[in-house]
Formats: structure tokens, C-alpha cells, sequence
């Protein structure tokens, strides 16, 4: 009895890797600045409802290896949303694969104003 082939290639098996979580790079795990500044804009300024980066609130981002410092302002020193927006920052950056060490700063030097908020969205909320 003639066996009967499928005339079809095997299919290439699906990746596993979440789509949404930004992948580590070629250099050993070493994670990069435009990754953690990727994952931050995740996080939303709960009464604005725009992402923290978009808002300027993000100052700068240093990398060193897998470790990630983040030096972060609020838009006022009241700000009554300031700990969750930290801690949900902390949070997204620990899902990149590969992270070591988090530290997130608050600063107050340069004081916020909206002129940090990214041109785009500025002109959007009438700035």
C-alpha cells in the first residue's frame, strides 16, 4: 500500500515570547534606554490619562548592564497620583527580560512645566 504525502511544507512552529515585552538585546542582556523608555510608556498619568513620557515627566534614563536608574519628575509636588506613577513605572520596567536592579529617582531640578510635554501632545491638549 502507497503511502499518501501531504503536499504542504511543515509550518514554522509559533514564537512563545509575548509580543508586548520588549526583548532583550544581542549584547548578553544588557538592556537599553529606548527599551525602558518604550516599557514607560505604558504607564499613564492616572487624571491626564497620557502616558508619562509623552508628558516630559521622564527625564533621563540611565543604563548600566541589566541595571536601569530613572530619574522622573511629577507635574506639581502635591501631585496625589506621584506614588502609583512611580510604582507602576518600577513595575513595567521589571518586565523586561533580563533586568537587574531598578532605581527610580524623584527630582524637582528642572522644575516640570508643560513645555516638556512632547510637541505633538502639547499641540493636541491646546499648549
Amino acid at each position: 500500500m502507497d503511502q499518501i504525502q501531504d503536499p504542504t511544507p511543515d509550518a514554522e512552529p509559533a514564537s512563545t515570547e509575548p509580543s508586548d515585552v520588549a526583548p532583550q538585546d544581542s549584547t548578553g542582556g544588557a538592556i537599553s534606554a529606548d527599551q525602558a523608555r518604550l516599557v514607560l510608556r505604558r504607564v499613564k498619568d492616572p487624571e491626564l490619562n497620557l502616558n508619562i513620557v509623552d508628558l516630559g515627566l521622564i527625564y533621563d534614563v540611565h543604563v548600566n548592564g541589566s541595571n536601569v536608574q530613572i530619574d522622573m519628575s511629577l507635574t506639581s509636588p502635591g501631585c496625589p497620583s506621584g506614588p502609583e506613577i512611580m510604582g507602576e513605572a518600577e513595575q513595567q520596567l521589571r518586565t523586561i527580560p533580563g533586568i537587574g536592579d531598578v532605581t527610580m529617582n524623584l527630582v524637582w531640578s528642572p522644575p516640570w512645566t508643560p513645555e516638556r510635554i512632547e510637541p505633538r501632545v502639547r499641540a493636541y491638549m491646546g499648549f
